[in-house]
């Protein structure tokens, strides 16, 4: 998949050095900084300026790497299904106080009682998800873009008034709901060039991106399912009587979704819907025809209510609810099945947050550059990209070519690979293409034994218990 990505290097020998630092960076047991690939790689005793000269000589081109990973999905998806996104912002932690790009942020992560500060940079991904089947499965979500989105410095005491109307400008610009609605036209146009141009594209989103900024600024064929606040101030349809003046864009003021979940006159409807490892039955309340002056005039929305879900923390424990969720679609029609499915994949890209900030180790290059604090995220979101499809191709089920779990984690029905999996997978492979040690032994005998108490040791146990 990375001969694919020719075209994201102006030179041969750049492109091999750019393989080199993807297969470091994914094999790295360290700090993934850049002397830690190169490092994980051997190459700790020749010359390293070049990897340094690959992100701040402006060498590489990350676009086109996730445009790779755009037709990738784009060709693993059926001709008929639906094209569905995710997009949310992240931060980045850095320490570097002079790092280009950083500013101090709102910990999404502090209590509700104490909002904190930290130190980082800021980006907004989207992620296209790649399901199992067609309805009611698991799916994951494969990064398509990762564009860094800093704040505009302030201004000095004697800044001239030019100066202040271009840092407006500038302000406006780099507000986050307007670089989600960018990045969303910027995708639209990206699919039409690559033959989807007919297709819909379906974007899904939490409550920052539920504004009128992203609504009133939709390219065509986009429809966007966002979340909003519960005391949402709603409009029906008008009656167009015989009048003059302006024609009526906005009916009669309705309930707000809270309002609506408590009233008895919209009926539940049951909608089974996969999350969190199995298929779950959610009751909900549809209201169509509903118009939102947020969204404007040009957009006929329907309103889903999904109920608090009860769960219990253990078997004897008391019963807990969660919060209800209130959905909003740009789509009238839209089938409330796949409006719920659609939404609840969404979480993917948290995990994708999860696995390139924890095992990729997406941000801990120490580079002050402004072109390598921008590149060297992005190459490592485009890495963990490409390494998810071709494992999703190579691996349509679970085999017994593949390493087995741990013993304290045994297998689940339908569980798919998870990525600390597919790089134990990818390192066991390259390790044993170095050392000339095949595995497949002790992969057989492994998985004879899962179910037993005691199982056989590793093959190569008698290296590390060595005098």
């Amino acid at each position: 998949m990375f001969d694919l990505c020719r075209t994201a290097f102006k030179q041969a020998r750049v492109a091999s050095m750019a393989l080199d630092l993807a297969y470091g960076l994914l094999t790295c047991l360290g700090r993934h900084t850049i002397t830690g690939m190169l490092t994980t790689r051997g190459r700790q005793f020749v010359d390293w300026s070049c990897a340094y000269r690959l992100f701040g000589k402006n060498r590489v081109d990350t676009g086109e790497l996730f445009k790779v990973a755009r037709q990738g999905v784009l060709d693993q998806l059926p001709k008929d299904a639906m094209i569905i996104v995710h997009m949310d912002d992240t931060i980045i932690r850095k320490s570097g106080k002079k790092v280009p790009g950083t500013s101090w942020r709102r910990d999404p992560l502090s209590p509700a009682f104490h909002t904190n500060f930290i130190w980082g940079q800021r980006f907004i991904q989207i992620s296209m998800a790649l399901p199992d089947g067609a309805a009611n499965c698991q799916s994951r979500a494969i990064p398509i873009d990762f564009h860094h989105c800093p704040t505009v410095k302030r201004l000095g005491k004697d800044a001239d008034t030019s100066q202040i109307n271009h840092f407006k400008e500038q302000k406006k610009i780099a507000r986050l709901s307007k670089q989600g609605a960018l990045r969303i036209e910027s995708l639209r146009n990206q699919l039409d060039e690559q033959g989807v141009k007919e297709r819909t594209l379906y974007v899904s989103v939490d409550g920052s991106y539920s504004n009128a900024t992203v609504l009133k600024s939709l390219p065509a064929r986009t429809v966007l399912i966002g979340r909003i606040r519960k005391d949402t101030k709603l409009y029906g349809f008008p009656i167009q009587e015989k009048q003059t003046g302006r024609k009526k864009v906005y009916g009669q003021r309705l309930p707000t979704p809270e309002q609506i979940r408590q009233e008895d006159q919209a009926p539940w409807q049951l909608v089974n819907a996969w999350a969190a490892g199995k298929s779950h039955e959610f009751k909900v309340k549809v209201v169509r025809d509903v118009r939102w002056r947020s969204a404007g005039e040009s957009h006929d929305l329907q309103l889903v209510i999904i109920k608090a879900l009860s769960y219990r923390l253990t078997a004897s424990s008391r019963l807990l609810y969660r919060e209800p969720a209130y959905l909003i679609c740009t789509d009238n029609g839209l089938s409330i099945e796949k409006l719920i499915q659609t939404y609840l994949w969404r979480w993917e890209i948290e995990v994708n947050f999860r696995d390139e900030k924890t095992l990729l180790g997406c941000g801990e290059a120490q580079v002050r550059n402004p072109d390598s604090a921008e590149k060297v995220p992005a190459f490592t979101v485009a890495t963990y990209s490409l390494m998810h499809l071709a494992a999703h191709s190579t691996f349509k089920e679970k085999d017994e070519s593949i390493l087995p779990r741990s013993k304290w984690d045994p297998p689940k029905e339908n569980q798919r690979l998870s990525t600390n999996e597919i790089t134990n997978l990818l390192r066991a492979q390259l390790w044993s293409q170095s050392t000339g040690t095949s595995f497949s032994g002790f992969i057989k005998n492994q998985h004879q034994t899962q179910s037993q108490r005691n199982s056989s040791e590793p093959q190569f146990a008698p290296f590390y218990v060595r005098k």
